[in-house]
């Protein structure tokens, strides 16, 4: 089976990539250009508890839940990963994952270490993850420093999180330290494409290689 651009398509099953860091590393910022540059891959819409802000949109930014319905769902297992923040409940539907890999889409998550424990005891072998260190301590308070936008109490307090957060670091198949966001951008789709060579991914393969003989 040849792709529009001649080379051989072998169907393949989707992935789950997870990215984790501590607050300041670079990890929005390099899921963004991971989701501008490859169209084979989704940012995985969450289901919350809280109220829609103006602008947003009911599926696109979030599955907009009532306290009822979402306890509902945890029981019936419609999540694969959920916690609660605040007061309100934060989740990832189990069904539009499912679809999506099913059709060799990969699904992308913002998550913590916590997500992630979560989603590998769902998923397992569907899961890759990606933990994003700062070049170093120093760097990561002067990155959260500089967005001008929290009191020194504040930034004690993410710095206190981020150290904890780091701890969790050997738990992750992919550690990148982001000294450099094109670099890490790299090393990112480095991944994914490795990740998406499996041949346990790769499901189309055996019907591939019965047709070269």
């Amino acid at each position: 089976m040849l792709s529009e651009t001649g080379d051989v398509a072998i169907p393949r099953r989707g992935l789950l990539l997870a990215l984790s860091s501590p607050s300041g590393a670079g990890k929005t910022t390099l899921a963004k250009r991971l989701l501008a540059s490859d169209e084979d891959i989704v940012m995985s819409v969450s289901a919350t508890t809280r109220p829609m802000r103006p602008g947003e949109v009911d599926g696109k930014d979030y599955f907009f839940l009532t306290p009822d319905a979402f306890e509902e769902q945890i029981a019936e297992g419609a999540f694969l990963e959920y916690a609660r923040v605040f007061g309100n409940i934060y989740g990832t539907p189990r069904a539009p994952v499912d679809e999506a890999i099913e059709a060799g889409r990969d699904v992308l998550f913002d998550v913590d270490w916590q997500g992630v424990q979560q989603l590998r005891q769902a998923a397992r072998d569907d899961l890759a993850s990606v933990f994003i260190l700062p070049p170093s301590i120093e760097a990561l308070e002067q990155r959260l420093r500089s967005r001008g936008q929290d009191s020194d109490e504040v930034i004690a307090s993410r710095m206190a999180q981020a150290r904890d957060e780091i701890s969790h670091w050997a738990e992750y198949d992919y550690v990148i330290v982001n000294d450099d966001l094109d670099a890490s951008e790299h090393k990112i789709n480095a991944i994914l494409a490795s990740e998406r060579l499996r041949r346990s991914r790769q499901t189309g393969l055996t019907d591939f290689v019965r047709g070269l003989a």
